[in-house]
């Protein structure tokens, strides 16, 4: 019982390993090709996996997709929430997450970047799935920004897709080597601060 239980464990890890492989080539391919430009061959070769063997993990690319958002969501929501974990006061709370974000966006590997790019109109089935994934995420910033003591005229909202925005879009300009991505998210947040702080806060 002990060895087939042992033997079991083995396969379900090695499984687990391919759906890995098989993710990590997706992120890439989609970020690189396009989600309509990348193929499933492709994506099979990549991770050293014959074609057919891929719908064994996944049933479609569009459900490979979601599958490369939900881990890429799942890490850099691990990663933020982690970063907040013992930071107090308001503005340096809202430091943590974006440094922990530019952090994970920058340095942290493909899923993320694959993850901030723009959805393709091909996959309007499951752009419900993925757009209430990035809902929740960016429910952490909405979160923080409300706890800012703020002018009443500013729209939360609106800072809220200004901020995420332009980390996000960072990535297609930031060289490893330059100003490293905690640097970018204060100087980010400190142009904020200084134009939406209220004296003495």
């Amino acid at each position: 019982m002990a060895q087939a239980l042992r033997a079991e464990r083995k396969v379900v890890q090695r499984q687990g390993n391919r759906r890995e492989k098989l993710l990590e080539a997706a992120a890439r391919r989609f970020l690189h090709q396009g989600f309509a430009a990348a193929s499933m061959r492709d994506i099979a070769s990549d991770a050293g996996m014959q074609p057919g063997s891929i719908y064994y993990h996944f049933p479609s690319k569009a459900e490979m997709l979601v599958a490369v958002h939900e881990e890429g969501m799942r890490r850099i929501t691990e990663a933020v929430t982690g970063a907040l974990d013992g930071v107090s006061g308001p503005w340096k709370r809202l430091e943590a997450a974006c440094i922990a974000h530019l952090t994970a966006l920058l340095e942290g590997g493909v899923f993320f970047q694959a993850v901030m790019r723009e959805l393709p109109r091909e996959t309007d089935t499951t752009r419900g799935r993925i757009t209430r994934m990035r809902d929740a995420y960016e429910g952490i910033f909405a979160t923080l920004l409300d706890d800012l003591d703020l002018p009443p005229d500013v729209d939360r909202r609106d800072l809220r897709l200004m901020l995420l925005g332009s980390m996000n879009w960072s990535f297609t300009w930031y060289r490893p080597g330059a100003e490293p991505p905690a640097g970018i998210a204060r100087t980010f947040l400190g142009y904020l601060r200084r134009q939406l702080e209220r004296p003495g806060a």
